[in-house]
């Protein structure tokens, strides 16, 4: 029998690889700024073009290589971050294994530029699907320049996967925060298609997460600090009123470097138990200094998921030292029924001193003094002479009639009705209520109908504001008083991109700055107190695309919108809104179904209850 396994060329093993490594441009990103951060850069900068698909481009100004190392870091497992397999259990460094820049150039068109401190002159390298187009000196500043073109340009399937420009630019940014976040001494710079979205200079912690998400996140973060031999915790957590129903702004780093992980998670969500709303999700950014003998990195290639020795310890641990800090911090509200009120000591009061009572007393009183004629001054009342003269003019004469026909009063009762009520309708109402607070039963003549009244009102607002967006006749009540609301910059960005079809649905929009933006109108659906929560509910759903399903924009915001406006379950309605709402549903063009394809109602005919008998 012939030999038929056969070794595989290095451009086919780079491409397989690279399927691991590099899943979207974020991918790249990380691992440039990565490697520029374990050369020891102090300033780096990120350029991309096009969500990444055109150019992404990270300058440093770190150690720069050789023209060997420059040749050689193209190559499969080619590192200086380890020597041996023991240095896997004492990593300082971000990369390790060798492969991001191999994988890279076999899908990109890559080109280097480096030079060490030392030397004049540097190397310039450009390599094409793990082809070497050419490597010449150049004149060049001290750092790495490395810049990645067309990428997946051999590999149309997966360019073909890769989503919008908008969405690939968003993944980038989370990356971003994700790098910058986690080295603060470090000077960042990031630019797209030409404009710049962040320039962080260097910083402590607490300036660097001000700088990422808003000047309003000071007054939001709480200090977390906990050192035990296992481990030594540092960071920030939100308060929580300023829970959010994304997970967006929940940050592990673990020595510097970002993870994942859903038991450490469930640890800070144990943490803040019954002080935020349900559903809601607090805000994080924690840092775990570890023995990096007790971890384990090399689980996945992302290097963001980790293996701890003992993680029921780091629970624990982690769980108190949150609690502690929400007491220490009076964030946790408590009370005292113990404590007299009248012990208290108002805040005005507590830096003064003790002074002697002044009491004034007039030494002329004497309330048994006499009068000239001899009687103690007593109070007198006033004279009630003249009293008619008030009803001058008025005619008051005892038995004169009076007449009436000249006055009109407002009647008390009202005998008549505005509209015309028909007897049937009214039959039709009586024979419509409300079971467990969640569906409304009503009867039709085949037999009876139970309607979830939160899919019924779903369907009913789905179709209204899609109506609305698609003609751009959407009806919008004005605010008295125009709500200013306060997002981080990511958020923002978002909201501007997905603001003229909010304008259509209904939304009027005023002022805009950096950190906040101005809602002067509201569809009509809406009430002022819920526009904050369903502007929330709208940057979630584009976000986190839950609604992916969606045939645009408008059809994705009228689904989010219809979801958070909606009826929910235990909301008691009256006689009318019961007749409204099947009224309603039955006047759209498609009642079967939710706009989230969910059953709305159910028949149950006179056959199926006789049979029940």
């Amino acid at each position: 029998m012939a030999d038929i396994i056969k070794l595989l060329p290095d451009h086919v093993a780079n491409q397989i690889a690279a399927g691991e490594v590099v899943q979207r441009p974020a991918s790249v990103v990380k691992e440039l700024l990565e490697n520029a951060i374990d050369a020891g850069a102090s300033t780096i900068k990120l350029i991309v073009k096009e969500g990444g698909k055109t150019l992404i481009q990270v300058v440093d100004n770190g150690i720069g290589m050789s023209t060997t190392d420059a040749r050689l870091s193209f190559e499969r497992h080619a590192t200086s971050k380890i020597q041996k397999a023991e240095d896997l259990f004492k990593l300082g460094t971000k990369g390790f294994r060798g492969e991001a820049l191999a994988s890279i150039a076999a899908i990109a068109h890559v080109e280097m530029q480096t030079k060490p401190e030392q030397d004049e002159i540097g190397t310039h390298i450009k390599i094409e699907g793990s082809k070497i187009i050419f490597q010449e000196t150049c004149a060049t500043p001290k750092g790495t320049s490395l810049s990645v073109k067309h990428l997946f340009f051999n590999i149309p399937a997966r360019r073909n996967f890769l989503k919008s420009n908008q969405v690939e630019l968003r993944h980038i940014t989370d990356e971003f925060h994700r790098v910058a976040l986690a080295h603060p001494k470090i000077s960042f710079q990031y630019y797209s298609n030409g404009s710049e979205l962040f320039n962080l200079p260097s910083s402590n912690l607490r300036q660097r997460i001000v700088n990422v998400f808003g000047s309003k996140t000071n007054q939001k973060l709480v200090p977390v600090n906990e050192e035990t031999q296992v481990v030594k915790i540092s960071g920030f957590i939100k308060k929580p009123e300023f829970a959010k129903k994304s997970r967006g702004e929940q940050y592990f780093f673990v020595n510097n470097r970002f993870i994942k992980s859903g038991y450490l998670n469930h640890a800070v969500v144990a943490a803040f138990e019954g002080l935020v709303k349900p559903g809601t999700h607090p805000g994080y950014f924690l840092y775990l200094d570890v023995d990096p003998g007790t971890i384990d990195i090399n689980i996945h290639p992302t290097k963001t998921e980790v293996k701890f020795d003992d993680e029921h310890t780091l629970y624990a641990i982690i769980r108190s030292t949150i609690k502690h800090s929400l007491g220490q911090f009076s964030v946790v509200p408590a009370l005292d029924f113990q404590q007299d009120q009248n012990l208290e000591v108002p805040y005005s009061y507590t830096n003064k001193g003790v002074e002697q009572p002044k009491v004034e007393v007039d030494s002329t009183f004497n309330p048994f003094a006499e009068n000239k004629g001899g009687t103690m001054q007593m109070p007198r009342k006033k004279s009630t002479k003249g009293w008619e003269n008030l009803y001058v003019g008025l005619e008051s004469k005892v038995g004169k009639e009076v007449d009436f026909s000249s006055l009109s009063f407002e009647s008390e009762t009202i005998t008549g009705s505005v509209f015309d009520t028909d007897e049937e309708e009214l039959k039709l109402a009586s024979t419509t209520f409300q079971l467990h607070g969640k569906y409304v039963v009503t009867t039709v003549r085949s037999g009876m109908l139970i309607i979830d009244q939160g899919r019924a009102h779903q369907r009913v607002l789905y179709e209204r504001f899609l109506k609305h967006g698609t003609s751009q006749e959407s009806v919008s009540q004005q605010l008295l008083f125009p709500l200013k609301l306060s997002f981080s910059k990511n958020e923002l960005n978002d909201l501007l991109e997905i603001k003229e079809d909010l304008n259509a649905l209904g939304f009027a929009f005023g002022d805009t700055d950096e950190e906040s933006i101005e809602i002067k109108g509201v569809p009509v659906s809406m009430t002022e107190s819920d526009v904050a929560s369903v502007v929330e509910q709208l940057l979630y759903d584009f976000r986190e695309n839950t609604v992916s399903e969606s045939f645009s924009q408008t059809d994705r915001l009228s689904k989010s919108l219809c979801k958070a406006l909606a009826i929910k379950t235990g909301e008691r309605l009256d006689q009318e809104s019961q007749l409204a709402l099947v009224n309603d549903l039955f006047a759209c063009k498609e009642a079967t179904i939710s706009p989230f394809n969910k059953r709305i109602y159910i028949t149950i005919t006179e056959n199926d209850i006789a049979n029940k008998f």
